[in-house]
């Protein structure tokens, strides 16, 4: 009897699928952001590595809460591998650009896991994913406002140094 428990999934196998692929994402999401905290690190930004340090920490904990939903609903999650990580960057604007580019490109992931859940009724992980969407939205402003700092301030000298003690403040003013 209690194995036949255990073969009921709460989560519809195609998103169980989706859920696996998203762990992947975040994973290489955190391996992403530890590299540029290495490379902010390497040319003394210690702000901006302490903020990237903190975004790996952050992308790991979603993939946890991924992975323990997944199991906690009697799925099997995957433990990712992760390769193909960027560790070349020219600059910390750039690497403010692709950090938005890849919070952008989880977003469209989580959307489509939403729909995903829409059309094949799984209405308990659609639920699951609203704190990601929220998540999501803040990740993106946080980078946009980071990459308006240049704007202001420049990406050289002494102006570089500025936006980089300016970086702890950008967290601390998403909203609640």
């Amino acid at each position: 009897m209690k194995d036949l428990v255990r073969q009921k999934l709460s989560i519809h196998v195609d998103v169980m699928d989706l859920l696996n692929k998203q762990i992947e994402k975040e994973a290489h999401s955190s391996s992403a952001y530890l590299a540029m905290a290495s490379w902010c690190d390497h040319n003394a930004l210690s702000y901006s590595a302490d903020f990237f340090y903190e975004q790996a920490a952050e992308e790991r904990e979603h993939m946890m809460k991924i992975f323990r939903y997944i199991t906690d609903n009697g799925g099997t999650a995957f433990s990712p591998e992760v390769g193909g990580v960027n560790h070349d960057f020219k600059s910390l604007e750039e690497i403010f650009e692709t950090a938005l580019d890849q919070e952008i490109a989880i977003t469209k992931s989580i959307h489509n896991l939403v729909g995903k859940c829409r059309k094949v009724n799984d209405y308990t992980t659609e639920y699951f994913l609203h704190w990601f969407i929220q998540e999501q939205m803040e990740e993106e402003q946080t980078m946009r406002r980071a990459l308006e700092l240049f704007d202001l301030m420049g990406t050289d000298g002494l102006g570089l140094k500025l936006l980089d003690e300016r970086i702890p403040q950008i967290r601390d003013k998403r909203p609640e």
